[in-house]
């Protein structure tokens, strides 16, 4: 059964019945015309003349547009009722000249860049209540996202698909190269900077914790105050050489550092043994039991930070989201060149899909039309179209008349 909006389908009925009216209101005119002006001559014969064609063509036309849906009072006329007996086929018909006339790539392209999608979504998005809600409605979708994810989830994923990858993948050559390029591009000073910062601001801080330090690494045997002294002294020069090497680029510790760093990378990339044992230390790693927990830990730990953020509609996140999006929407009403990009993408990416899947969808159609009944599809039809139809018996009606007089006329004429 194919089901439709009731309310529509009433309207539309209103108007198919109201058209018929008025269509077999002309034919009856045109009977009645005729009956009263039987065996006249003069004006009343061109009258008569077109009262006749009249109900010829109205007839005829009625022959026709009800052939489309049913047999003509019934009767099993030969090719009649077309759209209950050749639907299948009409399907077919309507499939290739959907195909071949609306899914062209020229078509596609035209329409789009008609469309001129990227101006509208800018223009749209730079609404600063269209932005929010574009924002709120991501953040809440991500949200919800975030909630799915289960541990076991993300277990998965490392012992099945991670873990596996990584086993199979010689992680000694990536550092190798990674490691390279850092010392190439002087990438690790800054590092370097902060953590001679960082540890030379709590050395100074803590001179009891490193003097502890020291303390349980001395002798049993020598005495405290000694011990006391070589710690402070120890702590003072520890204190003072960290500062010298934060001040000094150039100082030879970094030079050092530098040089191991570089070996390490060369060796990382060309020496066996060390391939060999970063290998080994990566396979031990992987199978410690501990990786899957700290993934889990990991993710929860994020997960947290990031649905706290999401969820806070004054927050950080959403306000960063809000700002780009606002940016972006800028951008596209104001940059043609992006805007053209963009477009073209759109278009390449539709095009794509009509051609992988154009198939697919035209195929839709038949599918459809084939899934139906004959005579309800022939009744939804008749319901959509058939008002326009009964024009076709009107101007039929009217067009018959005329004909009829000019005949008429012509056989005066001649006789």
């Amino acid at each position: 059964m194919i089901t439709g909006d009731p309310a529509a389908d009433a309207v539309r009925r209103r108007a198919l019945r109201k058209m018929r009216v008025v269509a077999v209101s002309l034919l009856l005119l045109a009977a009645a015309v005729y009956v009263a002006t039987l065996g006249q001559d003069g004006f009343l014969g061109f009258v008569n003349a077109g009262a006749e064609a009249s109900m010829v063509g109205a007839i005829a036309d009625w022959f026709a547009v009800t052939a489309l849906f049913r047999h003509p009072l019934g009767l099993p006329i030969p090719h009649t009722a077309l759209i209950p007996r050749r639907k299948d086929q009409l399907a077919q018909g309507l499939e290739e000249f959907f195909g071949e006339n609306f899914l062209q790539e020229a078509i596609v392209r035209d329409r789009l860049a008609a469309a001129t999608v990227s101006l509208r979504v800018g223009r749209w998005l730079r609404e600063p209540a269209n932005a929010r809600r574009v924002v709120d409605e991501a953040a809440e979708v991500a949200a919800i996202g975030l909630a799915k994810v289960r541990d076991d989830h993300i277990e998965t994923l490392v012992r099945d698909a991670l873990v596996p990858r990584f086993h199979e993948e010689p992680i000694a050559p990536l550092l190798g190269s990674l490691l390279s390029e850092t010392l190439h591009d002087d990438l690790h000073h800054g590092l370097v900077d902060l953590t001679l910062r960082e540890l030379h601001d709590w050395l100074v801080a803590n001179p009891d914790t490193v003097a502890d330090v020291l303390v349980e690494r001395a002798p049993w045997w020598t005495p405290p105050r000694l011990n006391e002294r070589v710690s402070s002294r120890i702590h003072v020069e520890l204190v003072r050489w960290v500062a010298d090497i934060r001040d000094d680029p150039r100082h030879q510790a970094r030079a050092a550092l530098d040089s191991m760093l570089a070996q390490l990378a060369h060796d990382l990339l060309e020496d066996p043994d060390t391939q060999a044992r970063t290998e080994r230390f990566k396979e031990r790693l992987l199978d410690h039991p501990q990786v899957l927990a700290s993934a889990t830990s990991l993710w929860n730990a994020l997960r947290r930070v990031l649905t706290s953020s999401l969820q806070d509609p004054d927050g950080a996140l959403r306000q960063r989201l809000l700002t780009e999006v606002v940016a972006f929407a800028d951008r596209l009403v104001d940059d043609e060149t992006l805007r053209a990009r963009l477009d073209g993408m759109a278009a390449d990416a539709a095009v794509f899909a009509v051609e992988r899947y154009g198939e697919e969808l035209t195929a839709v159609i038949t599918h459809t039309i084939e899934r139906w009944d004959g005579r309800e599809a022939a009744r939804r039809i008749e319901l959509h179209v058939g008002r326009d139809l009964q024009f076709i018996r009107i101007n039929g009606t009217i067009v018959g008349g005329l004909v009829g007089v000019l005949i008429h006329a012509v056989s005066v004429l001649v006789h």
